[in-house]
């Protein structure tokens, strides 16, 4: 593979990646009801609206969850990975649906894994850095990571003054991105 090319994989894995992510943060941020006046939250319905709004057309909500979001992210992946495969060289006729569905299914579910993981890095680095703060970044993340964290907390209680609830929810993401990897 040429330098040229090699470059293009790159740019479009990094840019349909960003895009992807910026489809799964929409779902997620409307799973939990964050601030939809955050101006992070407000740049994310930018982004994704051109594409998100047409299917959403088509595609109901179901029990407040955005299904419209989820198909476009899966839709969105494979065809990330069938330009990415034709990039490469691949024939698109040899490789099948079902295994580019799977893999998709797969890189989506890492995905929201580690926007988990790095929202609780980013929450708990924040806490030593600067506690109390206010950042428009870290409301959006403590929105987004309350909602499990606050089940963790009902089983392990801080003790004294130390909240575990995000080191375990680290620990079970990890868990569960090495069970996904296994599969």
């Amino acid at each position: 593979m040429s330098a040229l090319s090699s470059s293009l994989v790159f740019l479009i894995q990094a840019l349909g990646g960003l895009y992807i992510m910026a489809v799964l943060l929409r779902f997620i941020l409307q799973l939990v009801r964050a601030d939809f006046y955050n101006p992070i939250s407000q740049a994310i319905v930018k982004i994704t609206a051109p594409l998100l709004n047409p299917l959403r057309k088509i595609i109901p909500g179901v029990g407040g969850m955005d299904i419209a979001s989820l198909v476009l992210a899966l839709a969105l992946q494979i065809g990330l990975f069938y330009v990415l495969f034709m990039l490469k060289g691949f024939v698109l006729a040899g490789i099948p649906l079902p295994a580019v569905l799977l893999l998709s299914l797969k890189e989506l579910a890492v995905e929201v894994l580690n926007i988990y993981m790095f929202s609780l890095i980013v929450i708990a680095i924040a806490s030593w850095v600067a506690p109390g703060s206010y950042n428009p970044g870290l409301m959006l993340l403590h929105q987004i990571t309350e909602p499990l964290s606050s089940r963790i907390r009902k089983v392990i209680p801080p003790l004294g003054g130390l909240d575990f609830s995000l080191m375990v929810l680290v620990l079970i993401i990890i868990t569960l991105k090495n069970f996904i990897a296994a599969l």
